[in-house]
């Protein structure tokens, strides 16, 4: 049965300050009343829920990171684990993550998913791969199971799997991954899928235009390097791809990952060593490596973005991206004007709870996913 969690959360506005060759970041924080939102519970008691996708009947597929992903029922029933998943990998970070929709599934019923996955030629490693699967018509299982990528080198690590999907509107797919942890030197690397974002058509193929399609050496699914650990990405303002990042001791990031571009991690970052004590060069500027669009000092530890472009919140949301906060247990709003973050607030900060998954449903609502081993989904209604 589903229950209002809460009610009347009121935001915290953070004043952003942005310079001309400088990122955007919080400087200084004032608390006023902004929007008052109301949160009922849609399901719960999911374990460590990870990526929620939307499908027929105001039904939900969810994942959990411990290898399970189900149905959830319009009315909050959570149904049976679906059959036919692949073997995953359930380690530290790592397991079943990010699942969406085709943007054909009402006719296809195709949805694309990412996990961890052990080395299938018995090696000790492991890795983030993606395969797509058709839906049954009884919600039951998963059918035709195929693996589209397979994230190389194995290595051997319990951390920084990435690990979201976004379609774009031409029908192709970005995959986020991590920098597998110890291996963080590897995403200034063109010869591994540390620390990268591809871009794959939906049969696994490299398309058209991939930047390094013709560099002898370089992996040709690969769409931007120089990435750590992106656990959100949406398509988003000026219609393109948007993803936010684990930093270390600070530094998380959000971008607009480009083509060919290089984002620095490791030479350059906004963070330091866990405990203290600079990162690669020490340094936060390099030529030849873009700056982050905005940066968090101290970490909030992003994961999951989703731009709204609903009106079911009038103006307080349309045209803003929302990312959850791990660390400090709220949710975020993000205000651009073109590649600049010119305001960020804190909405729901008496939630409580870790947000893993921010999704825009198909009703214009918005819906969340608390990281707990008695996880909930969310759905956030606007008081009037």
């Amino acid at each position: 049965m589903m229950r209002v969690a809460s009610t009347a959360f009121l935001a915290t506005v953070c004043v952003v300050a942005t310079a001309l060759v400088q990122p955007s970041a919080v400087l200084a924080e004032e608390e006023k009343p902004a929007d008052a939102l109301e949160t009922e519970v849609v399901a719960e008691g999911l374990d460590h829920p990870w990526g929620v996708a939307f499908i027929e009947g105001g039904r939900f597929l969810v994942t959990q990171r411990s290898g399970q992903m189900r149905v959830v029922e319009a009315d909050g029933r959570v149904g049976p684990p679906l059959e036919g998943l692949p073997g995953i990998e359930v380690v530290g970070q790592g397991g079943l993550l990010d699942v969406v929709t085709d943007s054909g599934f009402a006719s296809n019923r195709v949805i694309y998913f990412c996990y961890a996955e052990a080395d299938p030629d018995g090696g000790n490693g492991n890795s983030t791969a993606m395969a797509s699967a058709k839906l049954s018509e009884d919600r039951a299982r998963l059918i035709d199971v195929k693996v589209l990528f397979r994230q190389a080198p194995k290595y051997k690590s319990r951390a920084h799997f990435g690990c979201r999907i976004v379609e774009s509107p031409k029908g192709l797919l970005f995959l986020t991954l991590g920098d597998r942890y110890s291996r963080m030197d590897d995403a200034q690397t063109l010869d591994t899928h540390h620390g990268k974002v591809v871009r794959l058509t939906k049969s696994g193929g490299i398309p058209g235009g991939n930047p390094f399609v013709a560099r002898s050496g370089a992996l040709p699914e690969i769409w931007s390097f120089g990435h750590r650990n992106l656990q959100g990405a949406t398509w988003g303002p000026g219609d393109r791809l948007w993803t936010v990042e684990h930093g270390p001791q600070g530094g998380d990031e959000l971008n607009h990952p480009q083509a060919g571009r290089n984002y620095g991690w490791p030479v350059i970052t906004y963070g330091e060593q866990y405990g203290g004590g600079a990162i690669g060069e020490g340094i936060t500027q390099k030529a030849g490596m873009e700056q982050p669009v905005h940066y968090w000092v101290p970490s909030i530890a992003p994961s999951g973005l989703a731009y709204i472009t609903s009106d079911r919140y009038g103006e307080a949301m349309k045209g803003r991206l929302l990312t959850g906060s791990l660390k400090f247990r709220y949710l975020a709003r993000l205000t651009l004007e073109g590649d600049r973050v010119v305001a960020e607030e804190k909405l729901l900060p008496r939630l409580g709870q870790r947000v893993r998954d921010v999704r825009q449903g198909p009703d214009g609502l918005i819906y969340l996913l608390t990281d707990h081993g008695r996880g909930q989904l969310l759905r956030i209604r606007p008081l009037r």
